[in-house]
């Protein structure tokens, strides 16, 4: 974190929908556009890029440590995250070199959000037993939190073999890759990050920021009663997220991607969506986390949640949607030119 400022970034999950025209990107075009997403940020001087992880037909990030790898060799100094890796269905031997390696060709560029994902499409693909989801998160958790700190590693766990002394190779550019683990709604894993004193990456998509706010509490909570210093216990807000230079701008603009993102995803569970233009500005008012608008607005929302939070980073998913890269390189200046500098002037003054 430079000079312990609050940090701007956004990412990106990389799906692969039809846009609301009907038409869809090739794969090749969508990963171009991601990777031109990151150069855009890093010459804007966000701090963060991430990118998450998914198994689909619909996505194109399976294997996004590839895609940052490629962004680290086409930017400078913005930092590369994944947002997230799902562990519970993965090496995390394999995960970790994957990100020592990104971290060496980026120049200790790298971070890693561990998580359990909002798809399940990668248990059965790499042969997880889906009634253990939260048994294999916590059991993989732990190894990769050793493989992070020492060279050589013994472990035994329940879901791969064991390691006798086994070198972990290569070692990263940093002294160490920082490790946040990713947090949706439930109080478990707020505690339990707060209990093993890792970063916690707050994933909201929608409504009262207040009602959140008790997530934050169990983990500073735990973290403190684990005997972890309070001040090293950082906290990222993530959403979906679109700036424009006026509100009604920003809304038109987000109105028809965030229907026909939810609408695609929940048809295949069997459920219609559909958020009229008129929901939609209740749903992006200043007490809702939904961070869609104008500059201004979106500061006043983040100072709102900081208020709330006492979070020290913002990462926003501008391209949900099929929203076009022009409109997404205009969004990116904007949270770089405005929105970024009047936050961070505010928390300054206070």
């Amino acid at each position: 974190m430079k000079n312990n400022e609050f940090e701007f970034g956004i990412y990106s999950l990389g799906e692969l929908i039809p846009g609301p025209s009907g038409q869809t990107q090739s794969a090749k075009s969508r990963i171009d556009d991601i990777i031109a997403m990151a150069k855009l940020a890093d010459e804007a001087g966000l701090d963060l890029f991430g990118i998450g992880e998914h198994h689909r037909l619909d996505f194109v990030t399976s294997s996004y440590a590839m895609i940052l790898a490629a962004i680290a060799q086409a930017t400078k100094n913005i930092r590369l995250t994944s947002t997230l890796s799902v562990i519970s269905t993965a090496d995390p031997v394999r995960v970790y070199e994957d990100f020592a390696t990104l971290d060496l060709i980026s120049g200790g560029r790298a971070e890693l959000i561990a998580g359990r994902g909002a798809f399940l499409e990668s248990f059965e693909l790499f042969g997880a037993d889906l009634r253990k989801y939260d048994e294999l998160f916590e059991n993989k958790l732990e190894l990769m939190m050793q493989l992070i700190k020492k060279e050589r590693v013994s472990w035994q766990g329940q879901f791969r073999p064991a390691l006798h002394n086994a070198a972990i190779a290569p070692r990263p550019f940093q002294p160490s890759i920082p490790l946040w683990i990713g947090v949706g709604g439930t109080p478990e894993s707020a505690a339990r990050a707060g209990r093993l004193g890792v970063n916690m990456a707050l994933g909201i998509l929608g409504g009262d920021p207040r009602r959140v706010k008790p997530l934050v509490d169990i983990y500073r909570a735990a973290g403190k009663a684990a005997g972890h210093d309070p001040s090293q216990l950082r906290v990222s807000v993530t959403g979906h997220s679109y700036i424009a230079e006026t509100s009604i701008q920003a809304l038109d603009e987000f109105h028809p991607h965030y229907n026909n993102y939810f609408g695609y995803f929940l048809k295949e569970r069997g459920q219609r969506f559909s958020v009229s233009r008129s929901e939609l500005d209740v749903m992006t008012a200043p007490d809702n986390v939904l961070a869609v608008g104008s500059p201004q607005q979106l500061v006043e929302k983040i100072l709102y949640q900081h208020e709330l939070f006492g979070h020290s980073r913002f990462m926003g998913q501008f391209d949900m949607g099929g929203q076009s890269l022009s409109k997404v390189a205009k969004a990116i200046e904007l949270l770089a030119t405005e929105v970024a500098p009047a936050v961070r002037k505010a928390l300054k003054q206070k």
